[in-house]
């Protein structure tokens, strides 16, 4: 049985027992019987009236609860449409008042998101305005009487974190930009004019909007104080040269110049005055010194002719440079010429310097070839002949693709000048094949000299003997032993007389004879040695055998020796003797073995010697 029954049956029992006890204090009392049913009829209306009302106050109760679920679910349903949050799910199974307080929890939860979000979005909003105010941008867009979604307010915090950024950005620019325009204004010393230049250089920083029409309005002024600036230096600079030129050109003391030197840097606008009253004053003096001045601008001209590799013919072409009448006219045309010549070389600068490289490079190079055929150069020490040799090798690299390099900027230039790029009145690259040229012949050249050196030498050896020296050592610091020559006995240099051919040692040297049978010593003398062609003296030491070979040669037997008929090879010519020479040592060979089959001379024996 439930509590509820059982505190019902409880009820009923205390009202029938309340009921019982008044019939007994009735009874005692002795109120009648039509007394005691009204008194019960009181009772009972009492009674009834009272559960009545009891029962009315619960219905009202219920009646309450039933609107308050009700106007909770409607204004959940609001709520939920506004957040944009997932419907609540309600319980099954409840009671009504827990059914209610449910829905009023949950109402409660959903009201105080949305006052959140309305105070987050209201937060939001003011920083949007201030930001839109300071960048004059256009706001966000979300209204300010409708909660938003959580993906909205965070997309409006991006928003406005994106636009702190950006005035962060904006504000360094707008700084930057105002540190450049000081300090060009007082360069250029321009105050502000304009109420946007004010606002710039005197107001606060704080206070300026940093739109975008603003930032590009000082970016504006800043190109425009910098074409202001370069306009002066650039003025500045052409005062400066011309001032420099007219100062060389007069003959200008060093103490004015220095005087001066305090405009000749900076470019502001009094340093600009300055500098055009210094070139009207030098002008002023320029048309007084007319004849030097013009002198210093031909001299300017022949060096910017030599630059440009002019040829004769253009530059007689300016018939000014080489008048006598100096006048303002003729200045004038000195002037325009040298201008004229300066836009050229500038124009064809990197040309220039090509050739100008090509000719410094080819005049080492010929230097270098040059010191490549001299004996002495291995005498050097310190690895010069090393450092020469790789210098020459990496000119033999450069300057083909030097030229090559040349040629196509030549081509490329000629393409579209439509004219011919010409170097001294020719074509560069004709010259430098030209150059080529040159070079082959005279190495050619060179190279039959020495031929015909060699040949000559060949006949002087073959007619006078060879010597063949190795190469001399040092000398010591400390005293040296004299050499000791070697000795012959008689008899032995008596036997070898009659050899066609010796060989001796003396100080590092080999003296060889010529391959041409020889009297013997007993023969007299003949007539004085010939001088070899070129005006060679003879070999002292080898003064005899040439005697003794001359007389052969020339067919004429000595007094006393052995009238034998010639061979044919001695009538034949000196060059025919030996061709090369390993024929040469071969024939020597032969003519000795046959001799000493002959006359078997006694060999020489020659003493040891030693040599300090």
């Amino acid at each position: 049985m439930r509590k509820s029954e059982v505190l019902a049956a409880e009820a009923v029992s205390c009202l029938n027992k309340a009921l019982c006890h008044l019939k007994d204090i009735w009874e005692e009392i002795g109120i009648p019987e039509d007394q005691r049913l009204q008194r019960t009829n009181v009772v009972k209306n009492h009674i009834k009236s009272l559960l009545e009302m009891m029962i009315k106050e619960e219905e009202s109760l219920k009646k309450r609860l039933i609107s308050s679920i009700q106007s909770c679910r409607t204004e959940m349903e609001k709520l939920y449409l506004e957040l944009q949050m997932p419907v609540f799910e309600e319980e099954t199974g409840i009671s009504m008042l827990q059914q209610e307080k449910n829905i009023r929890t949950q109402l409660e939860a959903l009201m105080k998101e949305k006052t959140q979000r309305m105070q987050q979005l209201k937060e939001l909003l003011e920083q949007d305005q201030d930001l839109c105010d300071l960048l004059c941008s256009t706001p966000y867009g979300l209204a300010p009487d409708s909660a938003p979604t959580p993906e909205q307010l965070e997309s409006f915090s991006q928003h406005i974190a994106n636009q702190n950024a950006e005035k962060a950005r904006r504000y360094a620019e707008f700084m930057d930009l105002k540190r450049q325009i000081i300090v060009y204004m007082g360069e250029l010393e321009h105050v502000p004019e304009t109420s946007f230049e004010k606002d710039v250089v005197c107001e606060d920083e704080d206070s300026f909007c940093l739109s975008r029409d603003n930032i590009t309005s000082l970016k504006l002024l800043v190109c425009q104080l910098e074409e202001r600036k370069a306009e002066n230096e650039a003025m500045c600079e052409a005062h400066r040269e011309k001032i420099q030129r007219l100062w060389d050109r007069l003959d200008v003391p060093q103490e004015e110049r220095e005087a001066f030197n305090e405009h000749m840097v900076t470019s502001r606008k009094r340093n600009l005055e300055a500098l055009q009253a210094e070139v009207q004053r030098l002008e002023e003096l320029k048309l007084l010194n007319i004849h030097n001045v013009t002198d210093a601008i031909r001299s300017e001209i022949a060096v910017f002719w030599e630059k440009c590799f002019f040829s004769i013919d253009q530059r007689q072409s300016f018939s000014p440079y080489f008048s006598e009448d100096f006048t303002e006219d003729l200045l004038s045309l000195h002037d325009a010429e040298i201008q004229r010549l300066k836009e050229h070389y500038e124009d064809h600068k990197e040309l220039f310097d090509g050739v100008h490289q090509w000719e410094d490079s080819w005049r080492l190079f010929l230097q270098l070839e040059k010191k490549a055929t001299d004996p002495t150069r291995f005498t050097n020490r310190g690895g010069n002949l090393l450092k020469e040799e790789k210098q020459r090798s990496e000119l033999h690299k450069s300057l083909p693709k030097l030229e090559k390099k040349l040629k196509a900027q030549i081509d490329t230039w000629e393409s579209e000048q439509d004219r011919e790029f010409l170097v001294n009145g020719e074509k560069f690259m004709q010259y430098v094949e030209e150059q080529w040229e040159l070079h082959r012949i005279e190495k050619e050249k060179e190279k039959q000299e020495r031929h015909l050196k060699k040949s000559k030498q060949t006949e002087e050896d073959m007619l006078y003997g060879t010597a063949v020296r190795t190469p001399t050592k040092r000398r010591l610091l400390g005293p040296q032993t004299p050499n000791k020559s070697r000795k012959f006995n008689a008899t032995s240099s008596m036997s070898s007389a009659t050899s066609s051919s010796t060989s001796r040692s003396v100080y590092g040297a080999t003296v060889c004879r010529s391959p041409v049978p020889r009297p013997p010593l007993s023969a007299n003398k003949g007539p004085a040695s010939r001088t070899p062609v070129g005006g060679k003296p003879p070999n002292p030491r080898l003064l005899g055998c040439n005697k003794e070979n001359e007389a052969l040669l020339k067919g004429s037997p000595l007094s006393g020796a052995l009238t034998t008929p010639a061979s044919p090879q001695r009538h034949h010519s000196i060059a025919s003797v030996a061709s090369t020479y390993s024929e040469f040592v071969r024939d020597l060979v032969n003519t000795e073995s046959v001799q000493s089959s002959e006359t078997c001379p006694r060999p020489l024996t020659p003493r040891s010697s030693t040599t300090s």
